[in-house]
């Protein structure tokens, strides 16, 4: 059955994101009209990496379960790990977990057990910083996501297959996407093909949209082309989004529009669930 291989550290499985950076990032974010895109896009990722770094920590060690790579685009396509990870492509996640760039105090609001809230400060690890500037070259970002992804399948051909994930606010400068997202999408293991998520971070506020089965009500054509080029879900985590509270088909895609930032932060976090780590 494909997309069901057991992670461990000699199959591990891989995911990489591509951060839409351009300047229309800089824009207020649709749903929270307080935060840039590019600030909400960049808390999201990095309460992912630190909920994968989580994922893989057995006592005080973190198990390379997992290896990571972050593709920036706005004006040019470029790595998107600074300080000791700048420049690597795939890095496994105990690497990641030892270089953040930072770690930062932020308040957090928690239930106090009696239908109140209480404020406490807790770490939070920064990876990857928020940047808008420049155009959108998204399918030069997906073009050297082929490349990366294709050397590590060549790397781990009985692994679980990798996981691409697309943040952008969907208007690419440098042509169609489609032909570069389904010839990423070729790509795979023995156990699958690689499955492409996006996510379109929008500023007008219109009510979220999480795993769609259909464009309809879609607001836009950069919407409906990111959900196009989405890969439809397969059953593990269809059902995994369903025990989340969502609603899903068996035509339900990996793609999200105008999600809240806890949404967001959800919907990132079903779409790195994988089979069972040994």
């Amino acid at each position: 059955m494909p997309y069901s291989a057991e992670i461990s550290r000699a199959k591990p499985t891989a995911f990489c994101f591509l951060i839409d950076q351009s300047g229309s990032m800089d824009d207020p974010y649709g749903m929270d009209s307080g935060k840039r895109k590019c600030d909400a896009v960049a808390d999201a990722v990095n309460r992912l990496i630190a909920t994968l770094v989580l994922r893989c920590a057995k006592g005080e060690d973190v198990r390379d379960y997992f290896q990571l790579a972050v593709i920036g685009y706005g004006g040019a396509v470029r790595p998107g790990f600074g300080a000791a990870l700048a420049g690597r492509q795939f890095v496994p996640i105990s690497e990641v977990a030892d270089n953040p760039l930072r770690v930062e105090t932020r308040a957090r609001k928690e239930d106090d057990g009696a239908g109140g809230l209480i404020e406490r400060q807790v770490r939070f690890p920064v990876w990857f910083e928020p940047m808008a500037n420049g155009n959108t070259p998204m399918v030069a970002a997906m073009e050297e996501a082929y490349q990366i992804v294709k050397a590590w399948t060549e790397l781990y051909p009985l692994s679980y297959p990798p996981s691409i994930i697309n943040i952008s606010d969907g208007e690419p400068t440098d042509g169609s996407p489609r032909p570069a997202a389904d010839k990423l999408k070729t790509l795979g293991t023995n156990d699958g093909k690689s499955l492409l998520f996006n996510i379109h971070i929008s500023g007008a506020a219109k009510r979220p949209i999480e795993f769609p089965d259909t464009q309809l009500g879609l607001a836009d054509e950069y919407a409906q082309m990111l959900f196009e080029i989405s890969s439809v879900l397969p059953p593990k985590l269809r059902d995994e989004a369903r025990r989340e509270g969502f609603t899903t088909t068996e035509n339900s895609r990996g793609f999200a529009f105008n999600a809240d930032l806890r949404s967001l932060v959800q919907f990132l976090d079903i779409g790195t669930r994988t089979a069972d780590l040994r």
